[in-house]
């Protein structure tokens, strides 16, 4: 992956972790509801979404101002894909006794930031001229 677009990668994923952060936080039902169903009615799971939420904010936050201002990004997108991996083993472990549509659902996009992680960290915060051209001869050597 080039670093550009793993770059663009990147802010797509933090903007989207920082609107789910806020949703989350905001309305903590909405996003908790498809993924634990009718437990999400109760305080202490709002409780707990609320705390996902921040953790997601944050995550999402960090990444795009790393971004905006040139920092390092690697570690932000390795926190927020070990974070998605944590929620993978969650939903895993946790299959049966979860709603079919929104365990998958909730699946699908965790182990999608785990792969967005794991193809882009390595290369975010390298400069697009370090990168070897097709056919040999890379311009940063």
């Amino acid at each position: 992956m080039r670093p550009e677009t793993a770059r663009r990668l990147t802010l797509a994923n933090g903007v989207a972790r920082c609107l789910l952060g806020v949703v989350a936080f905001v309305a903590p039902k909405l996003p908790l509801g498809p993924w634990i169903g009718a437990g999400a009615r109760s305080a202490d799971s709002r409780l707990l979404a609320r705390a996902l939420g921040g953790r997601d904010l944050a995550l999402g936050l960090g990444t795009v101002l790393a971004l905006r201002h040139d920092g390092p990004v690697r570690g932000w997108v390795e926190a927020a894909g070990l974070a998605d991996l944590g929620d993978v083993a969650v939903t895993v472990g946790s299959w049966r006794r979860l709603p079919r549509w929104g365990r998958w659902g909730v699946l699908v996009a965790a182990a999608g930031g785990v792969v967005a992680a794991r193809i882009s960290a390595p290369v975010v915060d390298v400069a697009d001229d370090t990168v070897e051209a097709p056919g040999g001869g890379g311009a940063g050597r």
